[in-house]
């Protein structure tokens, strides 16, 4: 009877000489039909463990402890077990280096993939896809572990490495679901904050280490892991505070936002460090509210490994990025942005993929993410890959990841970056270089179906958010219903009205009025869209210059023309958006890896910026005027837009009470205008309201009025197609805001 046992021992091999090999060189496309526990008669099973350094290992069942055989040299080990059932067991593991380790086996666990979800997955509509795929820690069996899944429908083999098993990808291979293209594994015991990735073989052989697409945290360059994160409470808004984003995000709202890229806003001069999300909360939102702002708009803050590129190639599109600090802290900064009633908006880039070997190029050594021909699939501006967005799989992780931000955080909106990239085959190519759609067009059809799905279910999942498109070009219905053939967003920065608006105000006065009209242009356009007049990190970076230094003339010049022109856009149709350090008129160009010059504020001339900006919005938010019909033609009407001879731009915005309006009248050259004539609609007393020329701005201290109450009243004086009229003086380089308080005259 011995000699007989030795002889199965010894045979057993050759019987599994193929399985050895495959596990050994860490390529095994179906482990589970091999591995764990399998039924060798009614009354016997046999356990396999492939268990690399190993010397001993013996399966536990209760007070029984069953020695497993090791297979010839290698590093299977197989135990038979009388029962007649599937057992229940943990094993014990004995390592050369004396150690020993009591574990679940990785196959001894069914399956609990959601076999409806991954249909969902597959169709392109799992809106929480999150929530499926990635590292879970979850409880199976009885058991704490994490789930592991990942979508690699083209490897020959994935498994799962990390600190926990010294990053062999002979130990945990993931179970193959072909219907789906997902793997899948089980692993007990793992503890919050191991590294991890996925070890995936190709079809040809080679072997990739890729992080998780799904991961919720990921190591800071140069690491290159996902980290195992246990989900934590995220940020749930109570009626009160839906009701609130709603009426904060309105069309009929006043939006003025504050852009800001959280490593440079400010840092800590002792160390020249980043800010943490909670000092930031401590610091920056006061700061926000102080100047009047109602949004913060958070430059990218998805895991991503180059500072230079500032969030824009982002890698772990889950992941909130390490640098300034724990998931927990970011859940509180954005509870904080709540308690204030401060709207918070994140950066969103789905248009592109950096080319890092751990990142989604090439996910499964196949063109998984993104379009296999170049000229679909490499971005030649920036060097990145472009999604694959006719792909169902891609259209469900890029969905689910807009919906993960809004849903589990309670923000307030994306602001998608480089929509244009994505809608236009030939976005940045030449002839030659681009492949015409099905139909002979240029039109990216998988990439408006894209962005119409994320819009459409995010603000059908999300109510009160605001979706903004990046968007510079003349492509029609960006912020239209998709149900009316739109791309579904709620507002769409106008670029065309930045670009115009920066070159007038570069010129000098003497030549403004041979270009007046790029001041007017945009009101040809105003209602085509929702828009956001943007004047955004681009436009003080790759040596533009900071805005303070676009402006022509001498020092207090260039400081008059910035307060006129902030002034201008704060009454121009549109939502706002400054980026951080325009507001004090900071003069060197934004460099994203030191602190903004705070140190400016010691000037006069600086803090009057702040002070013109801060006084810009309490007027924007308290008057209807400026804000109730940004999207009408019945809020805006033009006193005069012709006066190029004295670069003088006078309108009318109205709110939604027509008795409701104000009367802006900008002067663009340093030329002080006394008795200026202007029509008005009403008679009665008006008031001046703002002007940009005050002393506390840093202006030249010309009244509008003599009146020390800033009162005029009108005169029975036709002027501009109204009867009435009022005689102000107007300062040079100067915007001024006039407000009808009463009709007695």
């Amino acid at each position: 009877m011995r000699s007989r046992v030795r002889q199965e021992q010894s045979a057993q091999p050759l019987i599994y000489q193929s399985q050895i090999e495959a596990l050994s060189v860490g390529c095994f496309k179906d482990p589970f039909s091999f591995l764990g526990p399998h039924k060798i008669n009614d009354s016997r099973y046999e356990v396999r463990c492939f268990l690399p350094g190993a010397t001993m290992v013996s399966v536990v069942m209760g007070s029984q402890q069953i020695a497993a055989q090791r297979q010839g040299e290698s590093d299977l080990f197989v135990a038979t077990i009388d029962c007649t059932s599937v057992p229940e067991y943990q094993l014990d593991v004995s390592y050369a280096d004396k150690a020993s380790h009591r574990h679940y086996d990785e196959y001894s666990f069914a399956s609990t993939l959601d076999e409806q979800a991954m249909y969902l997955f597959n169709e392109g509509s799992l809106e929480h896809a999150y929530r499926h795929l990635g590292a879970h820690f979850t409880t199976q069996q009885g058991v704490e572990g994490v789930r592991f899944t990942v979508w690699a429908p083209n490897a020959s083999s994935v498994s799962v490495i990390g600190e926990f098993n010294f990053w062999q990808r002979q130990r945990h291979f993931m179970r193959f679901h072909p219907a789906s293209g997902v793997w899948e594994l089980f692993i007990a015991g793992l503890k919050e904050d191991q590294c991890y990735k996925f070890a995936i073989t190709t079809l040809m052989g080679e072997v990739l280490d890729k992080a998780d697409p799904f991961a919720f945290k990921m190591q800071q360059a140069p690491g290159t892991a996902s980290v195992l994160h246990a989900s934590k409470a995220t940020v749930k808004l109570d009626e009160h505070a839906l009701k609130n984003r709603a009426k904060r995000n309105s069309i009929e709202s006043p939006i003025s936002i504050y852009e800001v890229h959280a490593g440079s806003w400010q840092r800590r001069d002792d160390s020249s460090r980043y800010l943490t999300w909670r000092e930031l909360a401590d610091n920056l939102i006061p700061y926000t509210k102080a100047l009047g702002f109602t949004h913060l708009q958070l430059m990218p803050i998805s895991e991503y490994p180059f500072d230079g590129s500032w969030g824009y190639q982002p890698v772990g599109l889950f992941a909130v990025t390490s640098r300034y600090g724990s998931f927990d802290d970011f859940v509180y900064f954005v509870q904080q942005c709540h308690e204030a009633n401060l709207g918070i908006i994140l950066d969103w880039v789905p248009g592109h993929f950096p080319s890092d070997p751990h990142g989604l190029h090439r996910f499964d050594g196949s063109h998984l993410y993104e379009h296999a021909d170049i000229r679909q699939g490499f971005h030649p501006d920036w060097n990145t890959y472009i999604y694959n967005y006719d792909r169902a799989e891609v259209r469900s992780f890029l969905i689910a990841n807009a919906m993960y931000w809004l849903h589990e955080f309670g923000i307030d909106g994306l602001r998608v970056d480089a929509v244009a990239s994505m809608l236009y085959l030939d976005y940045s190519r030449e002839e030659g270089q681009w492949v015409a759609n099905q139909y002979g067009g240029r039109e990216n059809l998988g990439a408006i179906e894209c962005l119409k799905q994320v819009n459409l279910r995010c603000y059908a999942n999300n109510p009160g958010i605001m979706m903004v498109a990046e968007e510079s070009t003349a492509w029609p219905g960006v912020t239209r219903h998709v149900e009316h053939d739109g791309l579904g967003f709620g507002y769409k920065w106008n670029m065309g009205w930045m670009n115009d608006s920066l070159h007038y105000m570069q010129r000098d006065p003497l030549y403004r009025a041979h270009h007046h009209h790029e001041m007017t242009f945009s009101m040809v356009y105003a209602y085509s869209e929702n828009y956001v007049l943007p004047l955004s990190h681009d436009e003080v970076v790759h040596g533009k210059g900071s805005l303070i230094e676009k402006m022509p003339g001498d020092d207090w010049q260039k400081f008059a023309n910035l307060r006129a022109y902030y002034a201008f856009m704060w009454a121009h149709p549109g939502k706002k958006l400054l980026f951080m350090g325009a507001e004090f008129a900071q003069r060197r160009e934004w460099n994203h890896d030191q602190s903004l010059d705070w140190h400016l504020l010691e000037h006069t001339s600086h803090r009057g910026v702040q002070e013109t900006i801060k006084a810009l919005n309490k007027v924007y938010c308290n008057t209807p005027a400026l804000y109730e019909q940004d999207t009408s033609p019945a809020g805006f009407a033009w006193l005069d837009s012709n006066n190029s001879a004295q670069s003088i731009f006078s309108f009318i915005r109205y709110a939604k009470q027509a008795d409701d309006f104000v009367v802006v009248v900008s002067n663009l050259t340093p030329q002080v205008y006394h008795d200026y004539v202007i029509g008005v609609p009403k008679a009665g007393r008006y008031q001046v309201i703002l002007n940009t020329d005050k002393p506390e701005f840093f202006g030249s201290g010309v009244e509008v009025t003599s009146d020390p109450e800033q009162i005029i009243l009108t005169q029975n004086m036709l002027n501009h197609g109204f009867t009435q009229s009022v005689v102000v003086s107007l300062p040079g380089l100067a915007t001024v805001y006039l407000k009808k308080v009463s009709d007695e005259s």
